[in-house]
């Protein structure tokens, strides 16, 4: 439809080339152009409805809004890039300490570069692959590249894997001291940047919630007073307002924050469509629409009947996502457990293989030892290894291997390594014990990571789930109780309908902020996000409706 050529960016040819979508970077700018020239006209033809004083606000609503579809349309690829790759900085760490520990085994940077990418997985892992398999033949292990390319969104990566690489030329005291440096260079700008992140996303989580919650739900008390001031309240215009304006600001500031967040720590890599995970899709349809009647008819007994609406959509919805995504999140508490449980076993498995035994051995008598889940991994391996005769990695990792439904980088990285130490015998004792630790560092960079985020993720949860549908409920409920009353010696205007719009306001604030704080920490992971927002609208709806009871009952 656009009848010129359109010149893309270099920055939107690279994001579409790292999405690996087949899509002309010129047409997405022209759709841009397209898309914003039919919602600004659109839009403007709203004009002739609106009174004549506001006609003119009308039309500049419509440019801005035309302006900035363009804009978004046109940004989409590179913040869909840029959130993609700072969500798989989070495995930088383990990464570089698989890279640094099969050093210590094999001195062979070109050896560590390609068994860091293939034992891991997610876009950092295939980025290292690709440049690995790139520096094939010409005397280089891929690091050098692979650095400058995550460079300006983690400087530290760059400067860790030149560490590792300058390891493989130094002598023996000098390639444990690079090492060590190299893994302290990662942790430490992983922390950095995530420190600095937590301090700087207060303030425009401060504002976001100042003026995309507290004041709008703190307004809706004031709109009967509208008829007094010569301004019509219809539903037409609070739709426009709560449910259109608002929501679409909010979810650009949630992917802009998205966009600027540092470093993400995704949840391991399982859908519902994993070995383990039960097919619920059936079962969360039916148990949804019952939800969804059952809620609608006694939200009809004693609300308007905008609560039924409102009832059955947030029940419906939020119990549906809830019971479908519930036995993925179970998996990732167990495969989390497993991880907390790893350096107790990888310490105990590299003090026997430095006293003598075997890794083969030490593995087995560390699963009798321990009683917990990574236990019983050992246990599982160590019997497969026995019956089939077979080496610790494909007992581990290979087809129908014990790890084949654990999906986790830094169990089957560590596991891989195992395997190694049992080609180098005792002397990779020293290593395991190093393994141990570093796992066990790379547990608490992770959870203070976390911790810098904690704050500001709460509020966000629950003020979406919570504090913000409880707000609107009891506003409405002020509000309509007004309408019905003489104020400033006028007739205000009727407000029975208000509940409706306003509600659905609660619902998309609870799914924008829910999925807001899950992703600033987790990443855009879909399953713990439809996990997440599940729970949010279940509770959200309820103190919506029970705010909007209450207070109506006080009146």
């Amino acid at each position: 439809m656009y009848p010129w050529r359109a010149e893309p960016s270099t920055e939107l040819r690279l994001a579409l080339d790292f999405l690996g979508r087949p899509v002309d970077p010129a047409a997405v700018v022209e759709a841009g152009y397209v898309a914003g020239l039919v919602v600004g006209f659109s839009l403007s033809l709203s004009a002739v409805v609106v009174p004549p004083q506001f006609r003119a606000v009308a039309v500049l609503a419509a440019v801005t809004v035309g302006l900035l579809t363009t804009h978004t349309v046109q940004s989409a690829p590179r913040l869909l890039a840029t959130a993609r790759r700072t969500a798989a900085l989070g495995a930088a760490p383990d990464l570089v300490a698989r890279t640094v520990l099969s050093m210590r085994l094999s001195p062979t940077p070109e050896r560590a570069a390609d068994f860091a990418a293939r034992t891991g997985s997610g876009v950092l892992a295939a980025s290292l692959a690709d440049h690995v398999r790139q520096s094939r033949h010409t005397g280089l292990a891929g690091f050098v590249s692979f650095g400058d390319a995550w460079a300006d969104l983690f400087p530290s990566l760059r400067r860790s894997v030149a560490l590792v690489s300058a390891a493989g030329n130094a002598t023996d005291r000098d390639r444990e001291r690079l090492l060590d440096r190299a893994l302290t260079v990662v942790m430490e700008g992983t922390r950095d940047q995530m420190e600095s992140f937590g301090a700087w996303v207060r303030t425009p989580v401060t504002a976001l919630y100042a003026f995309g919650v507290l004041l709008p739900t703190a307004l809706v008390a004031l709109l009967p007073a509208g008829s007094a001031v010569g301004v019509a309240v219809t539903p037409l215009t609070v739709v426009t307002l709560y449910d259109i304006a608002l929501p679409g600001v909010l979810l650009g500031a949630s992917a802009w924050l998205l966009a600027n967040r540092p470093v993400a720590f995704p949840p391991p890599a399982i859908t519902t469509d994993h070995d383990g995970v039960p097919d619920r899709r059936r079962l969360a349809v039916a148990v949804s629409l019952g939800v969804a009647v059952c809620a609608g008819v006694a939200a009809g007994w004693v609300t308007p009947l905008w609560g039924r609406v409102v009832a059955a959509s947030g029940f419906g919805v939020g119990v549906g996502l809830w019971l479908y995504y519930r036995p993925v999140v179970s998996q990732y508490e167990h495969i989390r457990r497993i991880e907390r449980s790893l350096p107790d076993a990888l310490t105990l498995v590299g003090r026997r293989v430095a006293n003598g035994r075997a890794v083969e051995t030490a593995i087995e008598h560390t699963g009798e030892e321990l009683d917990d889940e990574i236990g019983a991994v050992f246990r599982a391996g160590s019997l497969r290894h026995r019956q089939l005769q077979i080496g610790v990695e494909e007992a581990f990792l290979g087809r129908n291997g014990v790890l084949e439904a654990v999906p986790s980088p830094r169990v089957r990285g560590s596991v891989a390594l195992l395997a190694l130490a049992a080609e180098a015998g005792r002397p990779a004792g020293t290593a395991l014990l190093a393994l141990g630790d570093h796992v066990e560092d790379l547990q608490a960079i992770e959870r203070e990571a976390k911790r810098g985020l904690t704050h500001v993720c709460q509020t966000l949860k629950t003020t979406g789930m919570l504090f913000g549908p409880l707000v609107a409920g009891a506003t409405v409920a002020l509000a309509e109780g007004i309408g019905g009353e003489e104020f400033l010696a006028e007739q205000t205007q009727s407000l029975v309908w208000l509940g409706g719009p306003v509600g659905v306001y609660a619902l998309l604030l609870a799914v924008v902020l829910t999925g807001l704080a899950t992703g600033l920490t987790r990443g855009l992971d879909r399953e713990l996000l439809g996990y997440q927002i599940g729970r949010g609208l279940v509770c959200a709806t309820g103190a919506y409706l029970i705010a909007y009871l209450l207070v109506g009952r006080l009146l």
